[in-house]
């Protein structure tokens, strides 16, 4: 029995790890990444989200964004999530209030899943939108791959 619940314990102490380390650190205040990819010299990748109602959004954050690929490419950009959710309790009203600010000014026609490039001046040099129900990653990862 001893031997059992060693075994159990090693096992999901394994899997805690191995989640830990494919985790990307998103910001969600464009001026702190603004100012992080000037002293890193780092591109700005900003992810526009519906996190609770947009099913593009939710596949492809399962599809492309928890990938190891992108993983292991997430560490050439400061990364930005802007999310747009229904429900009021997923993000505070502060945040809330930002987040449409930011997308007045970045994603206009509230197009989500969107993928914006920025420079650390904020200045857009390229973006993607939408993702197909066929779950192909081939163009977001080219997106990607273009802008590293």
């Amino acid at each position: 029995m001893k031997y059992l619940f060693l075994i159990v314990f090693l096992g999901m102490s394994t899997i805690n790890l191995a989640q830990e380390e494919y985790q990307v650190n998103w910001l969600t205040n464009l001026e702190e990444a603004r100012e992080i990819s000037k002293k890193n010299k780092k591109p700005i990748l900003v992810y526009f989200t519906g996190s609770d109602w947009c099913s593009p959004c939710k596949m492809l954050k399962t599809d492309f964004f928890e990938h190891p690929d992108f993983i292991e490419k997430s560490e050439s950009f400061v990364l930005v999530l802007i999310d747009y959710p229904r429900r009021v309790d997923i993000i505070s009203e502060e945040q809330m209030a930002y987040n449409k600010e930011v997308i007045a000014n970045l994603n206009r026609n509230k197009t989500f899943p969107k993928l914006l490039i920025l420079n650390s001046k904020g200045k857009k040099k390229d973006e993607i939108s939408g993702y197909s129900p066929l779950r192909d990653t081939s163009s977001h990862f080219a997106f990607i791959a273009r802008n590293i």
